[in-house]
């Protein structure tokens, strides 16, 4: 995006040192490369980068209000609703799309929240090894709030850890080795100090939980969640206990905020920042132009689920409207220069909220296709996740 920047990147591009930086990246999971990692990460300006915070704080101090609270009351399914919520959610994102207005300044516009962990370990590493692997400009940052590397992994390991041993601490996901995301748990591991566990290895005496750990019975004080339901429920797995149950353990991350900022909040915020968004089932007169909006189901991940090209028939299928919202399309704007066309470009700006929600990094999604994600990039190159770098 800054000119100057973004031509001695390239220039300076060596196929063989990308090579290098992602046998490095991947040496935590054996070689295994789970997502695509993009050549490049993005440099911003100053004034993109003011138009980011502020939009994200904006959107911060609504949901900091009694009135956000009122209207997301109901957002958790009865049949998934988890007892001693707390007071906000402790992991926040917020996604914003990179689009241009008709002066050409490039601008964000809203695209998804959720009150769940993102990746912040693995986008500190990313950090470390694009400083490794790349020149990256004196004057330019990944993180916020003037956090350095050492001040951000504290502020993770307070939001993870709480008052707790990381014994007594879990990263509890569905068979987390697994996933598409280890690396992230990996690096966690290693930087925290604790386990990742597969919520069917956990046991359960009275109100209390255990895992195994080497062997040894160990209590669980703090789970650090990153289970998702619609995939526990999708794959029908066992385990030994309930999330409704009344547990003598702490959530770092409690499971409902998932639901309360999601999807469910995008028709609940407004500003210029935000594309018009509504609840299928309260539209009485569908908007004439169908074709700028997207369909998205209120509880999925990851972007599952998502209809692009949606008409009158398709709404008056749908039986349950309840569950959909219906979204105003955003333009995403030719963003990075590479070898052969520009990438468009998705910015998440990462917050951990103990005492007061606190903005501490980002992550970077690129794209050349019809949407972000892999079906819509296969064959391409200079596409995937990055981070992006601030003044």
């Amino acid at each position: 995006m800054i000119a100057s920047i973004r031509k001695n990147f390239n220039y300076s591009f060596s196929e063989n040192i990308y090579k290098k930086y992602i046998q490095e990246l991947w040496r935590w999971t054996g070689g295994e490369e789970d997502f695509r990692v993009c050549e490049t990460p993005l440099f911003i300006d100053a004034a993109l980068t003011e138009k980011l915070v502020s939009a994200s704080e904006e959107i911060v101090k609504f949901l900091m209000t009694d009135e956000f609270k009122k209207l997301s009351s109901n957002a958790v399914p009865l049949n998934l609703n988890v007892p001693n919520e707390d007071s906000h959610p402790l992991f926040l994102q917020v996604d914003f799309a990179i689009t241009q207005n008709s002066n050409g300044e490039f601008i964000p516009k809203l695209i998804e929240l959720q009150g769940f962990p993102s990746l912040y370990s693995f986008q500190a590493e990313l950090d470390r090894l694009n400083r490794k692997y790349y020149q990256i400009p004196e004057g330019f940052y990944t993180y916020f709030s003037n956090l350095n590397e050492y001040d951000y992994f504290s502020i993770l390991r307070k939001a993870i850890l709480g008052e707790h041993e990381p014994e007594n601490v879990i990263l509890l996901e569905i068979q987390p080795h697994n996933q598409k995301t280890r690396i992230d748990f990996y690096i966690t591991e290693k930087f925290i100090g604790i386990k990742s566990v597969c919520i069917t290895e956990i046991e359960k005496s009275g109100k209390k939980l255990f895992y195994r750990n080497n062997g040894k019975k160990v209590e669980i004080r703090r789970i650090y969640n990153r289970v998702i339901f619609d995939e526990l429920i999708r794959k029908q797995l066992k385990y030994n206990f309930d999330f409704r149950d009344e547990l003598e353990v702490e959530w770092a991350g409690h499971p409902n905020w998932f639901f309360k900022i999601s999807k469910h909040t995008l028709p609940l915020i407004k500003g210029s920042f935000a594309p018009e968004c509504f609840y299928l089932n309260q539209i009485i007169t569908y908007p004439v132009d169908l074709e700028n909006y997207v369909l998205k189901p209120l509880y999925s991940f990851a972007g599952s689920g998502v209809m692009v090209d949606v008409n009158k028939e398709l709404l008056d299928s749908i039986n349950d409207k309840e569950n959909y919202i219906l979204q105003q399309k955003v333009e995403y704007a030719p963003l990075i220069e590479t070898p052969d066309q520009y990438s468009r470009a998705e910015i998440r700006m990462m917050y951990i909220w103990i005492d007061k929600p606190t903005l501490v990094n980002n992550l970077l999604r690129t794209s050349k296709g019809k949407m972000m994600g892999v079906d819509f990039n296969k064959g391409k190159t200079w596409v995937g996740s990055n981070i992006v770098y601030h003044p």
